[in-house]
């Protein structure tokens, strides 16, 4: 192996050029000058495992990339080291043992001698990851898989086989340098100095293999019995012992069984192999996906533990959010899924690609909700990446839907448990132009009931794909630091790592949760079908002339360009022809030829779907709405008098919706929308400056703001709906249930007899997720009896929303009301 570092000048250059006959390389970052070397000081390079594969592939990216090259001679002031570069692991011998053996490198020994002497001396490492078979370009056989990065440190003949096998995919990753004088302050010795270095770059490899295949999680079994050793279960296998009369053997086998229904059987193969199929089904389902924000992720990757939150539009959620990770060179997170889709073969494909199971409910089977929290807090703990649907199931309306509790706790309550590592919470937005599921999602809305996932459903839904799909986007949002929200909820939390979760840590779970849906609306993209819907399906019949709708897509435009609704939105880089077009292509939309001049409609069984994409985005245009609304139907009004009704409806709609702003920002945010508004000529002031007013009534303009004004019409009808019920039974005379049930039912009357059409009106968990918000807000109260109570404040709401529906609206509902407490 000497001769191995004997760098001699025909070798190494002869090797290097016959290795990369076959090897090809993918290089993060792609211009590695990025990382802020400081050009004054002398580079050496730094490498983790002793292969001569890895040596050459570094010779040649550092030539590539205009960097000092690796194995010339390193100046070091008056010294002239022979190479620039050192392996960390010097013995492949020790590969696969629990500890490498302590030789270290002489090169980095000299270096640190040298450090330790002169005061002055510096220099910069610069770590370099190489892994073979990890590259996120596309892979073409399984065989390449099984025979992919891992973290037992490959022999020579794996590495030859890994090098014939993955020599077309190599990923080299370089890392910010690191500055040998910053490490040994404090006076070290120099034996303390050469291990301290050497532990921190064994940490920073450890940390940077585990960002791209993930930590080092033991087999299966091994996760199962740390699971069933844990205190927590331990205590409920003797609870279940003693309630239930059996031995703690078989209470103990029962915890088993329900650790392995629980458990992923995570096999980066199995997920290299989903990589090959996934490519294969996008290209075919889409046009592309679009990646947005994703240095977020590789800002926050290294040494944190992320657990990701995305919106739940489509079953495709699962393996799409985990396939751009998986491209992006990350580890793809282990997936809490719905013991509904735990399939055969589709249940066990899933396990296999990181996906662990939970059943809807833990009620009555507290052995299994034990088993369950200590596997979350194993797999948090040890810093796997995670990935759940706050929403608990998939949004059928197409808006972000009411937050769930359950594994959001649990998460929050491990981390109260043991924090050594930080936890951070990445909400991710995912927008389709079209979902598979869309007629499903729509026959559901209309009143069918919901079908049971089978593995012949899923057949049959990838049997019927088409290929006009348009795209799909990923943006991913504002990260939510755990730590830092917990010490805004309870300054002593740290002390508190106890198993049972304290009192205020409920609350503090119901507000990350509104405050993670909040950031996942932030983080929405506009497409063109977004556009096109909240264009078409604010007009009588879904039907518009091009060059008016052109017109309403411009507004939105502009509403979103210059009164954005949050820094980590995304707008949509076409112009309005472009939309239009673009809508007529995927066939969301016809064109109807007239000698006037074409029209755009929307085909009738088309609508109920457009309604779902633009209840993605409605939340962006709420404000711009409500302004609108309220000017549309007083025509007149004075600014401080918009501001209130806008503070007054929103403090309702806002937690419907999760809007962003709190009350001190929401005047603002008005004043941007109202500015938006006059430069489009869709409000003017009147002479006296302080009242705002319509355009006159027989212009273009005026029409276009009545349009912009029904983008949020059916949400303020069902808030009315629902305050008139209130007010007209009284206070104490209705339950919660009673309530939605009214509801739902006089809404599916309105809808047939009146022009309250939008698919989504009478869907009832709208109902109840807008009751049950009132209830978290205090604007109205349970009793011990179930009965509901309110006072005058929920009038004033009431009062304002009277303000932005049309006389007609108002009294078919309040008429509907009478007539439901008549009878």
């Amino acid at each position: 192996m000497a001769g191995f570092l004997a760098v001699s000048n025909w070798f190494i250059p002869l090797a290097r050029r016959l290795l990369f006959l076959w090897v090809r390389t993918t290089v993060f970052p792609e211009h590695p000058q990025e990382l802020g070397f400081d050009p004054s000081k002398p580079l050496c390079y730094v490498l983790q495992d002793r292969h001569l594969s890895n040596l050459l592939v570094l010779v040649e990216e550092s030539r590539r990339a205009g960097l000092p090259r690796a194995e010339a001679p390193l100046r070091v002031g008056d010294q002239r080291l022979p190479r620039s570069f050192f392996f960390l692991n010097r013995d492949r011998r020790s590969a696969g043992r629990g500890r490498p053996r302590t030789t270290h490198s002489p090169l980095l020994s000299g270096l640190i001698r040298q450090a330790v002497a002169d005061p002055q001396f510096d220099v910069q490492l610069l770590p370099v990851v190489i892994l073979w078979g990890r590259s996120p370009d596309q892979q073409d056989s399984i065989l390449k898989a099984l025979f992919s990065e891992t973290w037992r440190p490959p022999g020579a003949w794996r590495q030859l086989l890994a090098i014939l096998l993955h020599g077309r995919h190599v990923l080299v990753r370089y890392n910010a340098p690191i500055a040998l004088r910053d490490l040994l302050q404090g006076g070290l010795a120099e034996e303390q100095a050469l291990r301290k270095l050497s532990r921190v770059l064994r940490v920073h490899f450890r940390r940077q293999r585990q960002m791209a295949i993930g930590p080092d999680l033991s087999h299966r079994n091994t996760q199962v019995n740390a699971v069933l050793a844990g205190e927590q279960v331990r205590q409920a296998i003797a609870d279940e012992a003693a309630t239930r009369g059996v031995t703690p053997a078989q209470a103990r086998a029962r915890a088993a069984k329900f650790a392995f229904e629980i458990s992923s059987d995570y096999s980066y193969g199995v997920v290299r192999a989903l990589e090959l199929f996934l490519n294969w089904l996008w290209t075919r389902l889409y046009d592309g996906i679009e990646l947005h924000n994703f240095d977020v992720v590789t800002r926050i990757a290294a040494g944190q533990e992320i657990v990701y939150v995305p919106c739940h539009r489509s079953h495709i959620d699962y393996l799409l959010l985990s396939y751009v990770i998986h491209r992006q060179g990350l580890t793809p997170p282990h997936i809490a899924a719905g013991a509904n889709l735990n399939l055969p073969l589709v249940g066990a494909l899933l396990r296999r690609g990181g996906a662990f199971f939970l059943r809807r409910s833990f009620k009555g089977e507290p052995l299994y909700a034990a088993v369950f929290h200590e596997y979350l807090h194993l797999m948090l703990a040890r810093g796997f990446p995670i990935e759940y649907f706050i929403e608990g199931g998939r949004s059928r309306s197409g808006r972000m839907l009411t937050p769930k509790a359950g594994i959001l706790g649990m998460t929050v309550q491990s981390f109260i448990r043991e924090h050594a590592r930080p936890l951070v919470f990445l909400p991710v937005y995912i927008g389709y132009e079209k979902v598979i599921e869309g007629k499903t999602y729509v026959d559901e809305l209309a009143g069918q009931p919901k079908q049971r996932e089978s593995l012949w459903g899923i057949l049959k839904s990838v049997r019927n794909i088409k290929r006009v799909f348009g795209k799909v986007h990923v943006n991913f949002g504002q990260p939510l630091v755990l730590a830092s929200f917990l010490d805004t909820q309870q300054t002593d939390w740290r002390e508190q790592n106890t198993v049972a979760p304290p009192d205020w840590s409920r609350r503090a779970t119901r507000r990350a949760a509104a405050e993670l849906a909040k950031r996942i609306n932030e983080a929405a993209v506009l497409t063109p079908v977004n556009l096109v819907a909240l264009a078409l399906l604010a007009t009588p019949k879904h039907t518009a002339d091009e060059h008016a709708l052109q017109r309403m897509v411009a507004h939105y435009q502009a509403l979103g360009a210059d009164a954005p609704y949050a820094p980590t939105t995304i707008g949509c880089p076409l112009d309005a022809p472009q939309i239009v077009a673009y809508a007529e292509r995927l066939r969301v939309v016809e064109r109807f030829r007239d000698p006037l001049g074409d029209l755009i409609r929307v085909p009738g069984e088309q609508a109920p779907l457009l309604a779902y994409f633009r209840n993605n985005v409605v939340h962006l245009f709420a404000l711009p709405a409500v302004i609108a609304c309220l000017l549309s139907h007083n025509r007149d009004l004075e600014a401080t008098r918009v501001r209130q009704a806008v503070a007054g409806i929103c403090a309702l709609m806002g937690a419907e919706l999760f809007l962003r702003w709190p009350a001190d920002e929401l005047p603002a945010a008005t004043d941007a929308v109202v500015d938006v508004l006059l430069k489009r000529a869709l409000l003017r002031r009147t002479e006296s400056e302080d009242r705002l007013a319509t355009p006159d009534p027989i212009t273009q303009e005026f029409v276009e703001l009545r349009l912009l004004g029904e983008t949020i019409r059916p949400l303020l009808e069902r808030h009315f709906l629902t305050l008139a019920l209130l007010e007209r039974h009284g206070a104490g005379s209705l339950t919660r249930q009673s309530l939605e049930d009214n509801c739902h039912r006089l809404a599916q009357r309105l809808s047939l007899l009146y022009e309250f059409n939008t698919p989504d009106f009478p869907e009832k968990a709208t109902f109840s997720a807008f009751i049950g918000n009132l209830i978290e807000g205090e604007f109205l109260r349970e009793d011990p009896g179930g009965w509901l109570h309110f006072d005058e404040r929920l009038l004033t709401p009431l009062a304002h929303s009277e303000l932005v529906l049309s006389v007609d609206a108002r009294q078919a509902i309040r008429r509907m009301a009478r007539a439901e407490v008549v009878a």
